[in-house]
């Protein structure tokens, strides 16, 4: 009998993961990862998604309820350096980052995957949406949900092949529905909790107010600027404002005003028109292949420039370099520095990296 650890948020998904894996004669152990960095328990029940005391609460009564054992794993380390200090870095060198993608891949994953192996697992499962597939040359990608508008593959772009082969994640075969349905006539106590929305470790929103405690520093107003570098006002600070913003901007310029750059040298924020947020090209770094071991020349596929992004048709050309050169056939609204470029052929995922 094979033996699976399921990371359990203490939410519908992962809990109807583990009840599923169970119903098929898995060896099932449920687990909850301790990311949480305040110790006061004020602190740690206010943190958001999977990060609080209720969402242990809630894995550990669906756990009992499952007849299942249950652990908390501390990872707290992991998830400082791989997901909250890259997330300040990336914010300091204005480009605006995916810490999901992050703690997928360094947490969820790479520590998890880790201690599970160490202590006899076979795999580690999940409750997104999406699933794995094997190819015909050998190597694994991730499918699209059955579910286009729950489908959660994006975010799962930088996982490894080794890694790929050693997860289960039961829940792509189902539309959010039947989960709710599942979990109710398991009589699971979390089948109607909503989902989690906020990133988990800033949990009010306030992104600024949180990169503030971090680093110790204020966020310092400048300029906004046009694009010949004529001043047109006073911002609050580039840790405030994103590629393609619109809102908040407090600009009486007589015509709509968007976010075109960021400049963090000069403290500066450059403003456009709407035309000038689109563009057709991009470069993409740190690229992760998946379904390839390597494109071979220049490629047509479907690329996807932001979780919400429906995806576009592009050609994608391996630079010498290690990059990827993206050509969009329409231009795109808003590609923005820092966020993930992930490549679609069909409803599988090619490759995946970080735009630049």
């Amino acid at each position: 009998m094979s033996k699976v650890v399921v990371g359990m948020s203490g939410g519908v998904d992962s809990s109807v993961a583990a009840y599923l894996l169970k119903k098929q004669g898995y060896d099932v152990i449920g687990a909850t990862m301790q990311i949480w960095q305040d110790e006061s328990a004020q602190a740690q029940e206010h943190e958001g998604g999977c990060c609080g005391l209720s969402a242990v609460d809630d894995a550990r009564r669906v756990a009992d309820a499952i007849g299942i054992p249950y652990y908390v794993m501390n990872f707290k380390r992991d998830f400082k350096e791989q997901v909250i200090d890259y997330f300040v870095r990336e914010y300091e060198n204005a480009r605006t980052p995916n810490p999901c993608i992050a703690c997928n891949r360094y947490v969820k994953w790479e520590s998890l995957l880790k201690r599970s192996l160490e202590i006899g697992a076979d795999y580690i499962a999940t409750g997104h949406y999406a699933r794995i597939k094997k190819l015909e040359n050998g190597r694994y990608t991730i499918q699209k949900s059955v579910t286009e508008e729950k489908d959660q593959t994006y975010a799962l772009y930088n996982l490894t092949q080794f890694q790929l082969a050693h997860t289960l994640m039961p829940i792509g075969e189902y539309e959010k529905p039947k989960v709710r349905e599942i979990a109710e006539v398991a009589n699971l106590l979390v089948a109607h909790k909503p989902d989690s929305q906020d990133i988990c470790f800033v949990s009010d929103g306030d992104y600024v107010k949180f990169l503030e405690q971090e680093t110790g520093r204020k966020s310092v107003p400048g300029n906004f600027v046009d694009e010949a570098g004529n001043i047109l006002g006073t911002h609050q600070g580039i840790w405030h404002y994103t590629i393609g913003q619109r809102k908040g901007l407090n600009l009486a310029l007589g015509k709509p005003a968007f976010v075109k750059e960021i400049r963090p040298e000069t403290n500066e924020v450059v403003i456009g028109g709407a035309e000038s947020v689109f563009s057709d090209t991009m470069f993409v770094d740190h690229v992760n292949y998946m379904a390839v071991e390597k494109l071979d020349g220049i490629t047509e596929l479907c690329g996807k420039i932001r979780y919400a992004h429906k995806g576009a048709p592009c050609l994608v050309e391996p630079l010498s370099d290690g990059r990827l050169k993206v050509t969009f056939k329409e231009p795109q609204r808003a590609i923005t520095p820092g966020q993930a470029a992930v490549f679609y052929q069909e409803d599988y995922i090619v490759c995946g990296g970080t735009i630049v």
